[in-house]
């Protein structure tokens, strides 16, 4: 656990009567805006304001910040925001940010590399090829964070990114940081056992050692593979459900005669089924709505739960 400043453990919290937090923004080195639209950082370009959004500058300042923090102030850890729905009436407290600033990519050793959670997927997966190391090419095809991946146990075409991690970095809301292994977690399907005010900082996956050529060659057809089937391009979460065991959540919405499905200014893609898109004047509400809409469906054809994939969370709007 890093030493925590002194400067830092006399900065000061005021509630003001409406319970809101205001903070004083020249004690800390890293960025903190008031009020700013969470539209901004998420996939889908929907969603209200955070109360606050803080970008640290390194490691070192986030453990002050977050230490710093009471316990009972809300926190939300967000990454790029490509599998994130915002709420129209936003966030209450905190939104911490770590992309573009945890972003360690290094070898450090003939087949294992480190990356920092603010480095995208796609990014860390470019960097394995021209290594020569392989079995993290489907992270090209997957946007977002490694944080993100962690914490989803992201996967595509076959792959999944907890089958290499060697080891894990962790931070909790009080700033402390925690090295574990990965039989220290519970990994399944899109899960994995991290406790809530906890969150990934960094990792280092241990890979296979092969040919760049053929690395970067499968790649590069997952990524047309991707390109064929996904609507690249328009605003989404990605896939919006997990999959059921045996079956694909994109098929039983196709056949509920669901695809071009619209609401407001959200609608079920053309193209993949699984996919909802924000047609360019979606409200979040329109999407939920939709996902609820979707799940219903699904559910008296088919007898089958969809769950989400993607994380819906924050308030409703007042006029909602």
């Amino acid at each position: 656990m890093l030493s925590i400043e002194n400067e830092m453990q006399q900065m000061q919290v005021v509630f003001n009567n409406s319970m809101n937090v205001d903070i004083d923004k020249t004690l800390f080195r890293g960025e903190l805006r008031e009020q700013e639209p969470m539209s901004r950082h998420t996939s889908w370009k929907t969603g209200g304001n955070a109360d606050y959004y803080y970008r640290a500058l390194d490691i070192d300042d986030l453990s002050e910040f977050l230490s710093s923090l009471p316990n009972d102030m809300p926190l939300t850890w967000v990454g790029l925001g490509s599998n994130l729905l915002v709420r129209d009436g936003g966030l209450s407290g905190v939104v911490v940010s770590v992309v573009g600033v945890l972003n360690e990519l290094e070898c450090i050793n003939e087949n294992c590399i480190a990356l920092g959670a603010g480095v995208t997927s796609a990014k860390a997966a470019r960097f394995a090829a021209k290594q020569g190391l392989a079995g993290i090419e489907f992270l090209a095809a997957i946007p977002g964070s490694i944080g993100g991946a962690l914490a989803m146990n992201a996967g595509a075409y076959g792959g999944e990114i907890w089958r290499y991690v060697k080891q894990v970095e962790t931070i909790n809301r009080n700033g402390k940081r925690q090295f574990y292994t990965s039989d220290q977690f519970e990994i399944a399907y899109r899960s994995v056992s991290l406790a809530d005010d906890e969150w990934f900082v960094s990792c280092i996956l241990e890979l296979n050692i092969s040919n760049r050529e053929q690395i970067e060659k499968n790649m590069k057809a997952m990524l047309s593979k991707r390109a064929e089937a996904q609507p690249l391009g328009q605003h989404s979460c990605g896939s919006v459900f997990r999959n059921p065991v045996g079956d694909h959540a994109a098929r039983l919405i196709d056949l509920c005669g669901l695809k071009g499905k619209q609401l407001g200014g959200a609608a079920v893609s053309e193209k993949h089924a699984n996919f909802i898109i924000n047609t360019g004047n979606a409200t979040s509400l329109d999407i939920e709505t939709l996902i609820e809409l979707v799940q219903t469906a699904v559910y008296e054809k088919h007898d089958v739960k969809l769950t989400p994939e993607v994380r819906i969370i924050g308030e409703r709007g007042s006029d909602q």
